[in-house]
């Protein structure tokens, strides 16, 4: 790509540093559980078009294709035993996401809250910020390395670690909506919520605490269907479908 190319592509996007949130479902594709490598290499394909526009991305993956420490697998057990086993899981998908980004060419780093120097580096912020400005893929792992904390507020925190300008939040849907529009055909749909409304209406977009954090931070949050093909793109340059979450 020719430096005037890239100049071109990165006026496309609205944002120049982004933590993308997504969900370990989002990685199963059509199965019910695991990983199906045809889904993840059709997000690691999305997410090199999102780099492309000369945007640094961080990653943020959820475990709950594996194990979720609050899901019916974990019933009886221990809540903070749980939310280890389900950070674990995050970092089996971090490991496979970044097997797919890097064999499309894309240089990458998982970092880990949970040490684990055999497979991955440790979680330190300024290694992590080295990292971004170095043009590689972050994948945080580990979610924030402390049980009872989801993986959508240690999205959050990364976000407001790294300096990002924005939280994109992939999801099965095209938005917000007032209930889910799987169930429920009147369910309304919203371009643009403040931090305030998501709270108050308990729209389950993310958890409160990823909320408040973000509010905090000045992060405008994205919500973009994750299985929609150019849905990265189509957030990050306005021109796809997506709700926004912020108080401008």
């Amino acid at each position: 790509m020719t430096d005037a190319s890239a100049t071109a592509k990165s006026s496309d996007a609205k944002f120049s540093r982004v933590l993308l949130k997504i969900s370990g479902e989002a990685l199963m594709g059509e199965g019910q559980y695991g990983i199906d490598i045809e889904t993840v290499g059709r997000i690691a394909r999305e997410i090199k078009d999102a780099k492309e526009l000369g945007v640094d991305i961080g990653l943020v993956i959820g475990g709950g294709n594996i194990f979720r420490g609050v899901s019916p697998a974990a019933r009886g057990m221990e809540r903070a035993s749980a939310d280890y086993m389900g950070m674990l899981a995050t970092v089996m998908n971090a490991l496979a996401v970044q097997n797919a980004l890097e064999s499309i060419g894309l240089y990458t780093r998982v970092l880990s809250a949970i040490e684990m120097t055999a497979i991955c580096e440790p979680y330190i912020r300024r290694r992590a910020l080295r990292h971004i400005e170095k043009g590689r893929v972050v994948i945080f792992a580990a979610g924030t390395g402390n049980p009872f904390f989801t993986t959508d507020t240690a999205a959050a925190l990364r976000a407001a670690e790294m300096g990002c300008d924005a939280l994109l939040k992939g999801t099965q849907v095209d938005g917000v909506y007032s209930a889910d529009p799987k169930l429920d055909p009147k369910a309304e749909r919203f371009d643009k919520l403040s931090y305030h409304e998501v709270l108050s209406r308990d729209l389950k977009v993310m958890d409160q605490a990823a909320i408040s954090l973000t509010r905090e931070s000045g992060i405008p949050i994205l919500v973009f269907p994750i299985g929609r093909a150019g849905g990265i793109v189509g957030a990050l340059t306005g021109k796809g479908p997506s709700t926004l979450i912020s108080d401008n």
